[in-house]
């Protein structure tokens, strides 16, 4: 097993800090703007120099990506203040760039779980029988 290094531990900090406060941020504004409330943060990722943080979207609702793509419009209009928000919150020097992406890893998931649920279902129903 690989042991990771103090830069290691302090970036999945810097993540975990980064998902929280983007994670609320996103709340906030889905208050605000009733189109948010569709999507949520599913995941968070940082560049090596920390200047571009990725944030993932996922959906509650399909087709996840058409969703995505409708909300998308509204994340570019509040770009500028979240990313205001963002570096007042985490209180950095340097705000980094935010870019949305829709996560299709998550949607991955969703599919394999409700082939995963039909599956079991069918075995259920045939061992009632």
């Amino acid at each position: 097993m690989a042991t990771k290094t103090a830069s290691d531990i302090k970036k999945e900090r810097r993540k975990s800090l980064f998902f929280r406060e983007m994670t609320q941020l996103i709340r906030e504004l889905a208050e605000k703007e009733l189109v948010v409330a569709d999507i949520f943060v599913s995941q968070v990722d940082i560049s090596p120099n920390s200047g571009i943080c990725y944030i993932y979207f996922s959906t509650y609702k399909e087709p996840g990506e058409e969703i995505f793509n409708h909300v998308l419009d509204t994340l570019k209009l509040y770009k500028p203040s979240l990313r205001s928000s963002f570096a007042k919150r985490v209180q950095t020097r340097y705000a980094p760039e935010l870019v949305f992406l829709y996560d299709k890893a998550k949607e991955k998931e969703r599919r394999i779980n409700d082939l995963l649920n039909k599956v079991h279902d069918e075995l259920s129903d045939e061992e009632k029988k």
